[in-house]
């Protein structure tokens, strides 16, 4: 089935170096996270200048393109679009999802916590709001913790955290490459119902060798000692497969595999990184105790740093371990603010700002912001504009140091934004002080960052890009030459008109009209398009080639008024590779209206089941705020098209 993204999937996988360019794709909350064989491959500018991506971050070892609140259906687009393989569970030899580019060692450890936390971030904090809800109405006397409604809601809310080996042992198999049922079966083993603390049963020693249980007595709950056993086994399962004949691998892979594994676990694995997981956690409240207020501030004013980059990933698991292991977390409490920070800049600027494409950007950011999902105001709004980024990390330092020292505590998982009141109820203590204070917080951030931000925010000034024109046949004996013309053309104010010509001679339809969602919903720009009868196709307007795809099938200009165009030749070309298509001119030329750009087979395109329709997109209107098509049904080279007042 179509969707409405597939446009832009295509636009990402192209632009990304192709599909042959992909290790592996993720994505999180707001964004896509790919592993890149050569990131010198990909067009970064054309990604961050395409309408639908709010900009691309290189960080951690991996490629993020941000796209906002709908990436999972922007990332469901690039899989489909991209023909992008997942790994089965059959343990044959496959592409891996790992990076297999050398990394450094932060970069491996914020890749590998990526992948294994991402798939399950949304449910985890889905349960960790349920359970906070929960403790709040037994601490309010809504509830009764002994009565059957809690019961079954407290085991919905405490399932995920009870089975977390299960749950981990599956995301991480993928993630370091062996069947997702090992990952299962391995995790499974660590949480079965008779070595969760047995005083019966003799836990004493596998194969006479020593089994030293975790000081909570059992592996429950715990998030180290799984994924480190599933990366040995994946490390483990990729040196010996390839001894293991095809007519028995079937079986015999998972049954070494966690033979192993397990044994490699309960004897060495497990106890070494549940001694780690328990002195992180100590270490961690020893700084708390140390300075609450420290702590608070320096995670409250990096946070959004942190997030930014993409190395929040590298806390999260901390936080998550504190609350299994101790019943609470303190790392995370102080960015509790920042968020609340961030969407109070966005109000102001919102109210502040007289630019429209802006003031546009700033509402999916509130909306997304109030969840506590930052990303599209920071890359989007604040972070271009420095000063309002600056502000909300200072705001995020007070409020983070500030709830910090009154001592609140995260008691279960937070949800984000306002979802994450709940997580500060300390439900065994019928204590609710905590989520007050958070309120306190975040009411104060939010008014902080709206106050500051609309206090010292003011738009720029639109800036007037020249774009020198090549002009190779130049006289020298002084006269205006056409690049000194197409200088002084750039000058010309904004009042006036643009007018777009025709690019190919055809038919005119409605861009509702394209049978492509992308197209026709307009998320990649406004404008009309063509059904071609021949195929040439010519510059619409003077201009520099900003963008033309290996395929030649799309091509971007760029006008000396920064207007941009888009002209994407047929739907799905671009899996034509090529084919039938000659480029006449290059990435980074200088044209004039009238040159010829392109040649295109439109036998090849309709041999191949395809349509040869073509959009023509202002995808930057430069600021101006109205365009007209032309009421002529057909068309040719030259003749007006498009008009921008």
């Amino acid at each position: 089935m179509a969707s409405k993204y597939d446009g832009l999937a295509r636009i990402i996988i192209q632009n990304v170096g192709g599909k042959e360019n992909i290790i592996s794709l993720a994505h999180c909350a707001t964004r896509l996270r790919f592993n890149l064989k050569d990131e010198a491959k990909t067009n970064t500018d054309i990604l961050k200048e395409t309408e639908g991506i709010v900009t691309v971050i290189q960080s951690g070892g991996q490629y993020m393109v941000v796209i906002g609140n709908h990436v999972p259906d922007v990332y469901d687009a690039v899989v489909a679009r991209g023909h992008l393989e997942t790994k089965s569970d059959s343990g044959d030899e496959e592409t891996e999802p790992a990076d297999k580019k050398k990394q450094k060692p932060l970069d491996a450890f914020i890749s590998i916590v990526t992948g294994v936390f991402s798939p399950v971030l949304g449910v985890l904090s889905a349960c960790g709001i349920l359970k906070g809800v929960l403790a709040l109405f037994v601490a309010i006397g809504v509830l009764e913790s002994t009565g059957s409604t809690y019961t079954f809601l407290f085991a919905l809310s405490d399932s995920l955290f009870f089975y977390f080996p299960i749950i981990l042992g599956y995301t991480a198999a993928k993630r370091f490459g062996i069947s997702e049922f090992e990952g299962l079966v391995i995790g499974a083993t660590m949480v079965y119902p008779n070595l969760l603390s047995s005083s019966t049963l003799d836990l004493s020693s596998i194969f006479g060798i020593p089994v030293i249980m975790p000081a909570a007595g059992d592996y429950s709950s715990s998030v180290i000692p799984v994924i480190c056993a599933i990366a040995f086994a994946g490390w483990f399962e990729k040196r010996y497969k390839k001894w293991i004949p095809d007519t028995v691998k079937m079986f015999a892979l998972p049954l070494i595999t966690c033979l192993v594994t397990v044994c490699a676990t309960f004897w060495v694995i497990g106890p070494v990184a549940s001694t780690a997981s328990d002195l992180l956690g100590a270490g961690f409240t020893a700084i708390y105790q140390f300075s609450p207020v420290l702590m608070g501030t320096v995670i409250g004013g990096l946070w959004q740093v942190l997030v930014m980059f993409g190395l929040h990933w590298a806390i999260t698991p901390m936080m998550i371990n504190n609350i299994q292991t101790i019943g609470f977390d303190t790392v995370m409490v102080g960015m509790f603010g920042a968020s609340f920070a961030q969407l109070g800049a966005v109000i102001a600027i919102y109210f502040k700002t007289k630019n429209k494409r802006l003031k546009a950007l700033c509402v999916p950011a509130i909306v997304s912001g109030v969840a506590g999902v930052t990303e599209p105001a920071i890359y989007g709004i604040t972070l271009p504009k420095k000063k309002p980024f600056a502000i909300t990390c200072f705001v995020g330092a007070v409020t983070g140091g500030f709830l910090t020292a009154v001592g609140a505590k995260y008691f279960v998982v937070p949800g984000m934004g306002v979802f994450g009141y709940t997580a500060f109820v300390n439900a065994a203590a019928r204590d609710f002080s905590g989520m007050i204070w958070a309120g306190v917080v975040s009411v104060i951030a939010l008014a902080a960052g709206i106050v500051l931000v609309y206090l010292t925010y003011k738009d720029e000034e639109p800036k007037k890009k020249e774009i020198p024109f090549a002009d190779p046949f130049a006289e020298a004996d002084g006269n205006k030459t056409e690049a000194a013309t197409a200088k002084e053309e750039a000058a010309v104010t904004e009042q006036n008109e643009i007018i777009i010509s025709a690019p190919l001679t055809g038919t005119v339809i409605p861009l509702s009209e394209v049978k492509d969602e992308a197209f026709s919903s307009g998320v990649l720009g406004q404008g009309a398009a063509i059904i071609p009868e021949e195929g040439k196709l010519y510059a619409p307007v003077d201009g520099v080639i900003a963008a033309f795809f290996p395929t030649g099938h799309a091509i971007g200009i760029q006008t000396a008024d920064e207007v941009e165009l888009l002209i994407h030749v047929g739907m799905d070309t671009v899996s034509l590779n090529g084919k039938g298509f000659e480029k006449k001119v290059n990435q980074g030329d200088s044209v004039k209206k009238g040159d010829l750009l392109l040649e295109f087979d439109l036998q090849a395109i309709a041999d191949a089941g395809l349509s040869a329709v073509t959009p023509v997109l202002v995808t930057n209107p430069a600021g101006r705020s109205d365009l007209k098509q032309t009421e002529a049904k057909t068309v040719k080279p030259g003749e007006p098209f498009l008009i921008i007042q």
